[in-house]
């Protein structure tokens, strides 16, 4: 039976072992899962080493495979937890239990959990932070259900922070859940407080860069991330993901081989194996170049394909499969993407209802664009959309707003190339009250000159230009732009 030496998590919580290196190792590890640094498994398996009954040391390795995408190693990890939870204290119990649940693909059900559970513990940082990952891994069996996921994550995290007062790690997730629900100041003040006091807290660093995206601060975003990331170690898994939004921001810049270059050295699956997010990321940035500008290199596609291969066998969570669907269009694998197609029409047919409302219509439409029928991708992916990305159906696939902001850029050049401009319009019109935009300011253009109106094209194509002032001179976008300013002109 499991003795304690009075020894507690970093939150005044006690945890149940009697080694004193084991205590500290679990503490450290914590940390670093919380700031999405590397080294929380070297910690974890120390924590072991001291004490080889520790359950919550299981737990956390539970967690750090599951968020790697290693399943195999989450659930034994959970089940060894689990076989240590003799004289564990019930809170232990309970956070194992809902990490259990968690990774053996029952999402909701830990949600339940959890939310019981951080009513009575609402220092139970782990277990906040596991509720946000089931948050973001959207509205399937391995997330958390829900459609509305960021004003529940909002809510939970509002509810538990007078718990958490300035604390690091609490700061740099409550920033995330401000700034999914359009909070931008307030995301920015607490992940700047977090950062202040843990300079390497990749969480926090993130939520900068997204409201540097979402305020459509592009240059300022680059600007941030460049002098960050060199000093984050670049074994972490997370450092694909804060390549990709530093590459997004290159890209909305206008500097395609920038934006390339990052894809070559930090994102692209066989030279960063060790992320899941690098089948994301890499099929979400590789699918906006060669859809603004005909530019995502083809010796690429190979390994992309060959990463969402599994989302052609058998559907799973709608995050990773929203991104695989990008992954073969952009490839033109058109036998995966079928064979996807068929998946989901099967699961439809069997009463997933996610399957019905947007999975299935969302593939079909990007389906239909790769195939140049965008009339017919209008009419499958335009339901899909509302007139707050935030909080619209394709909310329930998971992920931030600027993931999913791929699938709306999709929607918006089906809108220009089936010349349904008025819609172009009026999305673009709404995007472009929330932040400034020269690709927006582009297409609008776009739109305004097929509509006859040279006047106001000619003053947007004038605010596209400025945006893109040092943009790269041989892409298919700027010559583009420059053969619109031409025709107008």
């Amino acid at each position: 039976m499991p003795e304690s030496n009075g020894a507690k998590d970093r939150y005044g919580l006690p945890v149940s072992t009697d080694s004193t290196a084991a205590a500290d190792n679990l503490v450290e590890g914590v940390d670093l899962l919380l700031e999405q640094n590397f080294g929380p498994e070297q910690s974890f398996l120390q924590a072991v080493e001291a004490d080889e009954g520790f359950a919550l040391a299981y737990a956390g390795l539970a967690y750090f495979y599951m968020a790697g995408g290693k399943i195999a190693d989450a659930r034994k990890a959970a089940q060894q937890a689990q076989s240590l939870e003799a004289g564990i204290t019930r809170r232990e119990q309970q956070q194992i239990e809902a990490m259990a649940l968690w990774v053996n693909g029952r999402g909701p059900e830990s949600l339940a959990v959890i939310q019981q559970h951080i009513a009575e513990f609402p220092r139970d940082m782990l277990m906040v932070r596991v509720a946000q990952r089931l948050y973001l891994m959207g509205c399937s069996s391995v997330g958390a259900g829900v459609n509305n996921y960021p004003q529940e994550l909002f809510a939970l995290m509002k509810n538990v922070a007078p718990e958490y007062g300035d604390d690091w790690a609490f700061q740099g997730q409550y920033a995330f859940a401000h700034h999914e629900n359009g909070l931008l100041d307030d995301a920015l003040k607490l992940a700047e407080q977090s950062l202040a006091q843990r300079p390497t807290n990749a969480v926090a660093s993130h939520s900068i860069a997204h409201v540097y995206f979402e305020r459509g601060d592009a240059s300022g975003g680059a600007d941030f991330l460049a002098r960050w990331l060199p000093g984050f170690d670049d074994r972490a898994t997370y450092h694909v993901h804060l390549s990709w939004h530093l590459a997004l921001f290159e890209l909305a810049m206008g500097h395609y081989q920038k934006s390339l270059e990052l894809y070559d050295s930090n994102i692209r699956p066989s030279v960063v194996a060790k992320s899941p997010l690098s089948l994301t990321d890499s099929a979400s940035l590789l699918w906006r170049l060669q859809m603004y500008g005909g530019a995502a290199p083809a010796e690429v596609m190979g390994e992309l394909c060959a990463q969402a291969a599994p989302a052609a066998e058998k559907p799973g969570p709608a995050f990773r499969d929203s991104h695989a669907a990008l992954a073969f269009a952009v490839a033109g694998d058109d036998r995966s993407l079928g064979s996807m197609m068929d998946g989901l029409r099967a699961s439809a047919s069997s009463g997933d209802t996610l399957a019905v409302e947007v999975m299935l219509p969302l593939v079909q439409g990007i389906s239909a664009f790769v195939h140049q029928d965008y009339g017919e991708a209008v009419r499958l992916m335009e339901p899909l959309f509302g007139q707050d990305a935030r909080y619209d159906q394709l909310c329930r696939v998971g992920g931030s707003h600027a993931q999913r902001e791929v699938f709306e850029d999709t929607l918006m050049e089906a809108y220009l190339r089936a010349g349904q401009f008025d819609k172009a319009e009026g999305l673009l019109n709404n995007r472009l009250k929330r932040r400034e935009s020269p690709r927006d300011m582009f297409w609008l253009a776009r739109a305004q000159e097929t509509e006859g109106d040279p006047g106001v094209a000619e003053s947007s194509i004038r605010q596209a230009r400025d945006g893109w002032h040092d943009a790269d001179s041989s892409s298919q976008e700027t010559a583009a732009l420059n053969g619109l300013a031409e025709r107008i002109g």
